[in-house]
């Protein structure tokens, strides 16, 4: 599915790293992402698009100072608009490609199978072989874990 959408659709993702949802929390890291991926769209199209529609109910809209353009927030989106679905689709897979990716480099964290959710099988592996630079601190279970191995030094 995502190839034929990426065959007949302009598209683009927007990557946020470790260190950025950590200063920036999930939520903020979450309105840079679709600024990013709307930038990306843009220089792709050398233009802007009249409305981005958003899947939620809030947009990057006096979050993001460099947001500039009209949108509208859709709750349940994915199920309403094509094309909604369909970068919903792109992001899901480009967001699994990377945690294999990740996998392979870090084979004890299942991040193949838990795409770094707190499954037992991850927070098991957290706290026998702790955190790797991908691991958010600010994910709790990291930072009890650094906590923890703070008191014990």
């Amino acid at each position: 599915m995502e190839a034929s959408i990426k065959r007949r659709c302009r598209w683009a993702v927007g990557v946020v790293d470790v260190d950025q949802i950590d200063q920036l929390n999930i939520f903020g890291a979450t309105m840079l992402a679709m600024t990013l991926a709307v930038r990306g769209l843009c220089e792709q199209l050398g233009t802007a698009p009249r409305e981005v529609l958003i899947d939620g109910n809030l947009t990057p809209a006096g979050r993001r100072p460099e947001w500039c353009w009209q949108a509208r927030p859709i709750v349940g989106g994915d199920a309403i608009e094509p094309c909604i679905s369909a970068a919903s689709i792109i992001a899901k897979e480009h967001r699994d490609r990377l945690m294999r990716d990740l996998a392979s480099a870090h084979p004890h964290y299942g991040w193949e199978r838990n795409a770094g959710y707190g499954t037992p099988e991850h927070l098991a592996a957290l706290r026998r072989h702790g955190p790797t630079p991908h691991h958010r601190r600010s994910f709790a279970p990291v930072s009890q874990l650094s906590l923890e191995l703070e008191t014990l030094s």
